[in-house]
């Protein structure tokens, strides 16, 4: 469980890395003027050829890899509310990289997230105590 949990981890500050590159990139390449092929065109182009943009679609795409080789490995009912916790990472990242504000209201939530986290973890371990119940479909009355 602990190298499930440390490789998730690495994969979270690939994702939050991949995020802060994104945001900046997006800003870089900005809104469209107005709404006509041109400029959708030109918008497209400027994303295309963006340093930052391309860089956190690199890091998103190493994070979809990594979690995919996750979901072969333990429960999806595990993995995937413990990607939850990349929002912690992510509001870090935030506020470190694209000096953000960041709540105290949101910190709160940030909390609520890990300790949401935390119960789903002990529940695999829990899980691993119990007895294994009958399969679907298996009647044990008769």
């Amino acid at each position: 469980m602990t190298k499930i949990i440390l490789v998730l981890l690495i994969a979270l500050t690939f994702e939050a890395v991949g995020v802060v590159f994104l945001s900046g990139g997006l800003k870089q390449i900005g809104e469209p003027k107005t709404i006509n092929v041109s400029e959708i065109v030109a918008l497209i182009k400027r994303g295309a050829t963006n340093r930052s943009l391309l860089a956190g679609i690199f890091f998103e795409a190493i994070f979809f890899g990594v979690l995919l080789y996750l979901l072969s490995q333990r429960d999806v009912s595990l993995i995937w509310p413990l990607t939850s916790l990349g929002f912690v990472i992510t509001a870090i990242a935030a506020k470190i990289f694209l000096h953000e504000t960041v709540s105290p209201m949101r910190w709160g939530g940030v909390l609520l997230i890990v300790l949401g986290a935390a119960l789903i973890t002990y529940s695999e371990k829990f899980k691993e105590t119990t007895p294994l119940e009958a399969p679907l479909g298996a009647n044990s009355d008769r």
